[in-house]
């Protein structure tokens, strides 16, 4: 099982036309918790890995999380060019992380960088397919420093 990191600036992404910030991923967490999540690239993500979704906004932190339940496909309206990932939001680790975020800069990890945003989904309107995230990025695993 590997952990990976998945950033959300609320400002800019969005999730079915909602804002993809705490708030959101909380009540989904809770209502629907399956989700197709997109990537830039197709990773090295497997069945059984933890997604830690890092918000951007209002402030720095890590605060819902997510086990990969499909791994990374072409997404079929631009296939080559975008994936997803299929995960389900863990509903009690994620309403534990809303009430009480984690600056990732404390946990001893670091991540490489190795996704952009998504801003060709939002151009092209692929983002409207429900169920899918708008924009974020997957990093590399954590690794212990």
């Amino acid at each position: 099982m590997a952990d990976w990191i998945y950033i959300l600036n609320p400002n800019k992404d969005t999730l079915d036309g909602e804002p993809s910030d705490k708030e959101t991923m909380r009540r989904l967490a809770q209502e629907e918790p399956e989700l197709d999540l997109w990537l830039s690239r197709r990773n090295r993500m497997e069945c059984g890995d933890r997604l830690w979704f890092f918000f951007t906004h209002p402030e720095s932190a890590v605060a819902a999380v997510a086990e990969v339940d499909k791994e990374p496909r072409d997404d079929p309206e631009n296939p080559g060019v975008w994936y997803l990932v299929g995960a389900t939001l863990l509903n009690d680790a994620t309403q534990t992380l809303y009430r009480a975020p984690r600056d990732p800069g404390r946990t001893g990890t670091r991540a490489g960088a190795i996704g952009t945003e998504g801003e060709a989904a939002r151009a092209t309107g692929a983002a409207e397919t429900g169920g899918s995230l708008t924009g974020g990025r997957a990093v590399d695993c954590l690794e212990p420093r």
